[in-house]
């Protein structure tokens, strides 16, 4: 199957991923119809590893079923279950099976999700993690020995967050990524975007490498208030939750507010990265509402 995905990242097109859970159990049907809506109007979509912790499907699985669908998915790898040998198998195995994109992720800490008294593994974090990818690409393991069965073929991408309180540590951090061999960042979700286009000029300006906002689907005041509470990093204005608290149709409201969203980051970034939580099937009517037609 052609990469559309890295296809896209190089021809300097507005790039367009969404984000998809998987299940949590064996039943696939509402991640594959979730993602079905997604066909024609992201580049990818990504498959989620362990978000916050909770269980759910292994993303390779997931991402395996997606593209049997004809989506092109971006498997997410967190290092906090894995040891080095687990992360390189479950990569040659996601080469061998077509699955090419992966975001690499250091990972939320088992104490954040719903197997608190987990034994977490964190042997790479994500900058480690791009390395060992890097090395994989170059027909090398993480020990450097020559993999005598031929290099892999990964594109690797890597999250940020340019709303980090620490702007020398956003700084240190990125450009580590960056020298570690990421070649697309996704963000974590963006409300300041004023601090956005900061952080593109003055600290992506140096590299070629896309970046994609991350654009978050407020579905009430209240669903905003509990992300904003037991999301890790998450700022969500005082007005943004006031704006869906005096909606007549706050559901509504939130894809309004996507979608302006999304015009925003079109005049500063490279992309966005779309998260819908159990409603992805809203992401082409918010795509619609920000002007942003189907892919070509």
């Amino acid at each position: 199957m052609v990469n559309s995905f890295r296809q896209a990242l190089h021809s300097g097109e507005f790039l367009v991923t969404a984000e998809v859970m998987p299940p949590k159990g064996g039943d696939t049907s509402h991640m594959i119809e979730m993602s079905k809506h997604l066909k024609g109007r992201v580049h990818a979509v990504n498959i989620t590893d362990g978000s916050r912790a909770v269980l759910r499907m292994c993303p390779l699985a997931a991402s395996v079923l997606l593209l049997q669908q004809g989506i092109e998915p971006i498997c997410q790898v967190a290092c906090r279950d894995r040891n080095r040998m687990g992360i390189q198998a479950d990569l040659m195995g996601a080469n061998a099976l077509g699955i090419h994109n992966i975001l690499a992720l250091t990972g939320d800490p088992p104490k954040a999700g719903d197997y608190g008294d987990g034994r977490p593994v964190f042997e790479l974090e994500s900058v480690r993690l791009l390395k060992v990818i890097d090395l994989l690409n170059q027909g090398f393991d993480a020990h450097q020995k020559k993999l005598p069965d031929g290099p892999l073929n990964l594109l690797a991408g890597a999250a940020v967050d340019p709303q980090l309180d620490s702007w020398s540590g956003l700084q240190r951090r990125f450009k580590r990524k960056l020298d570690a061999g990421a070649q697309f960042f996704q963000s974590q979700m963006v409300t300041d975007f004023e601090r956005l286009d900061k952080f593109m000029t003055q600290v992506a300006a140096g590299s070629d490498k896309p970046i994609l906002a991350g654009i978050f689907l407020l579905k009430s005041a209240k669903n905003a208030k509990f992300v904003k509470r037991c999301v890790p990093g998450v700022h969500i204005p005082d007005s943004l939750i006031e704006r869906l608290a005096n909606a007549e149709k706050p559901l509504l409201e939130g894809m309004k507010i996507a979608a302006e969203q999304i015009k925003l980051a079109r005049n500063i970034c490279h992309g966005v990265h779309l998260m819908a939580v159990k409603r992805e099937d809203l992401i082409p009517q918010i795509l619609d509402l920000a002007d942003i037609g189907p892919l070509s």
